[in-house]
């Protein structure tokens, strides 16, 4: 192993990190950590319960991101001692224990590098999703239900949290169509990568025959808004129906009308919510999953004025198909829009979805 090389490696390493660590300007992040618990400790701070929980969070996210930093930047420093430590030892094992090092180093400063790029408006928030079941019955819905899964385990490989908002189950399997929030750092800023329609070729497990089919499922993507000056909604312009739950879940489900169903009358804009205990929280939950489809929907018609005028043919609605996933006659995922594509379609089904998403997000950041 040429260890002056892998010193290098190290030492540049470092250099990329501490550039988007200056690039985060963590001097005015602190001072904005110190107005932020000085607000905290005030008289009073707690009797607004909204304002307080939406500045603790600001506080802790500030604080993990800079703590992020600061640890990585530690263990590469830690990591170029070793290189000393395992050049005296000269043992293959070693060697190959810090070539790991190394590599799992470098991909965590590519990740948080690729993070201080999420610069968009909403791009820090949690990010609310709906899986749609395409034309086709039982298979298309049982490929939703199959992208449903994908997408829970990208979650929980991620640290996030997911919670299911509406769901409507296929006629004989799989789902045909579900909604629900994602919670954690950024969620929206990674997770929009993943808005468009998703395609499946397989041979169906339906089809007495065994032939091959294609199966298609949109999955829309929106931030989470909380902010109601962000947009008005007038009373007016909405339709609210209610209804019994359907899904699977506690007590409450088919007992009382405690689902809701919103129409916002000037756009056709629906959005439901059945998941919550309450008629009251599922309008309340309702409610901010449509201002968050009107801010959305108000953001792509910008980003599709703004192409216009700088003449970009890129397509930017979320109807586009955006991926394949091909599992007859071999294996391959591929993402039309990046040409990345691997042949581990299982992996990509457990949720294995960083390499997409990240390849995605640089494609958009580079344009």
């Amino acid at each position: 192993m040429d260890y002056l090389a892998k010193k290098n490696e190290l030492k540049s390493l470092k250099e990329d990190l501490k550039c988007a660590y200056d690039g985060i300007k963590p001097d005015v992040l602190r001072n904005k950590v110190a107005e932020l618990e000085a607000e905290q400790n005030a008289d009073g701070f707690w009797n607004d319960v909204q304002n307080a929980q939406k500045v603790s969070k600001e506080i802790s996210q500030i604080k993990a991101k800079l703590e992020r930093f600061e640890k990585l930047l530690g263990e590469l420093d830690d990591a170029v001692e070793i290189v000393d430590i395992v050049e005296l030892e000269a043992s293959e094992e070693e060697d190959l224990a810090l070539q790991k090092t190394v590599e799992r180093l470098q991909g965590q400063v590519e990740k948080l590098t690729l993070e201080t790029l999420l610069s968009g408006k909403y791009d820090g928030l949690n990010a609310i999703l709906t899986l749609h079941a395409g034309a086709g019955g039982t298979e298309a819905q049982d490929w939703c239900d199959m992208l449903y899964r994908m997408y829970s385990r990208y979650v929980e490989r991620t640290g996030w949290k997911l919670v299911e908002l509406d769901f409507l189950a296929g006629d004989e399997a799989g789902i045909k169509s579900v909604t629900f929030r994602v919670e954690g750092d950024n969620a929206y800023g990674y997770l929009k990568a993943e808005k468009g329609v998703h395609r499946l070729v397989r041979i169906s497990p339906f089809d007495s025959q065994a032939r091959r089919h294609t199966s298609f499922a949109s999955l829309e993507v929106m931030p989470e808004i909380i902010d109601d000056s962000e947009i008005e909604i007038r009373p007016e312009d909405l339709k609210v129906d209610t209804y019994r739950s359907s899904g699977a879940g506690g007590q409450h489900v088919n007992k009382t009308e405690s689902a809701i169903r919103i129409t916002h009358l000037p756009t056709g804009i629906i959005v439901a919510c059945q998941n919550e205990r309450s008629q009251i929280q599922n309008r309340e939950v309702a409610m901010q999953m449509l201002r968050s489809k009107l801010i959305e929907k108000k953001e792509r018609e910008r980003e599709e004025e703004a192409a216009a005028i700088s003449g970009k043919l890129k397509k930017i609605e979320w109807g586009s198909q955006i991926r394949s996933y091909v599992f007859c006659p071999y294996t391959m995922v591929k993402d039309h829009r990046t040409a990345y594509e691997t042949g581990n379609v299982q992996g990509v089904m457990d949720g294995d979805l960083d390499a997409f998403i990240d390849e995605y997000l640089k494609l958009s950041i580079a344009e």
